[in-house]
């Protein structure tokens, strides 16, 4: 073969490996932008921003919701000094609002990410679809919602004595076991026993709902505290929140993170319930859910 044919057999050789290199480059390019075609919005999930965003990871979280009153009824008022003490000890959001009103698609907001089309107090709901408590139990966690009141665990009744379903969101989620319903009477003695994370409701009364603030505020010096200390000492944090304020437009709730790594003061940063949902989320790796999607997680208060 003469040196001109060897040439061009090398040389067309090279540009057949080079086609089948560019072709094999470019597939993944194509799969990427036919994932995008629907038009749907793609969250990062909390491994990829939580770190980023400085979040800690704590052992437990406990967040406790009170009930119907504005922020400057409760921080700082003469009728509150325990909760006003507590905004002192931990983070305290100056712009904190809830989502609507009345009070149960607040709740829903804060467990699902959603008010699920809910827009007054009705009950029962049979509602579907992830929450905190379905989202950690799929990642190997826990949740529990202890509500001041439950008669027994899982019942599932719209009211008992001062008990009220529209505030225990997790029971209207028929996908969600119903070990997730107990009693404020099953909360463990000890601290360590905790789930991941759990909600804590008291009843109508304790939550300020019917019997104003003052009454939430011996509540909350009655049981805190011990858990306070236990969680400053053991990587763990207390929320401290409202469901909505007393009707106004502005929604403006007061809202309390205290506990390890929280560096105490006021925050100015603007949250709502799905903010608290992110941030929950983010913590444990979680994928966003719902409107808590759209929301950037809680920054600025870690590290104290």
């Amino acid at each position: 073969m003469s040196d001109r044919r060897v040439g061009v057999a090398v040389l067309a050789t090279v540009l057949t490996l080079l086609a089948a290199c560019s072709s094999g480059a470019t597939q993944p390019a194509a799969s990427s932008s036919s994932s995008f075609s629907s038009g749907a919005t793609v969250q990062p999930r909390a491994e990829q921003t939580g770190e980023a965003a400085g979040l800690p990871r704590p052992d437990h979280v406990v967040v406790v919701i009170f009930e119907n009153e504005d922020a400057r009824d409760v921080v700082g008022a003469a009728e509150a000094p325990y909760l006003t003490e507590l905004a002192s000890a931990g983070a305290s959001f100056t712009d904190a609002h809830a989502e609507t009103h009345p009070s149960q698609p607040n709740y829903l907001a804060l467990f699902s990410g959603s008010t699920q089309g809910v827009d007054d107090d009705s009950c029962p709901q049979t509602l579907s679809g992830p929450t905190l408590a379905s989202e950690l139990l799929a990642a190997g966690h826990t949740f529990v919602g202890y509500s001041e009141g439950l008669p027994k665990a899982g019942f599932t009744g719209c009211t008992a004595g001062r008990y009220a379903r529209k505030h225990n969101p997790w029971v209207n989620f028929a996908d969600l076991p119903s070990s997730v319903n107990q009693p404020f009477t099953a909360l463990p003695a000890d601290w360590s026993a905790l789930p991941t994370v759990s909600f804590v409701v008291p009843d109508l009364c304790n939550d300020m709902h019917d019997c104003g603030v003052a009454a939430g505020d011996r509540w909350a010096r009655d049981h805190l505290p011990g858990y306070l200390r236990w969680a400053t000492a053991h990587n763990s944090l207390l929320v401290v929140t409202f469901d909505e304020d007393d009707g106004s437009k502005d929604n403006h709730i007061a809202t309390t993170i205290v506990g390890a790594g929280v560096r105490p003061g006021p925050s100015d940063q603007r949250i709502d319930h799905y903010s608290l949902l992110r941030t929950f989320t983010d913590m444990y790796g979680l994928a966003p859910i719902g409107q808590a999607g759209q929301r950037a997680p809680i920054t600025g208060i870690w590290g104290g």
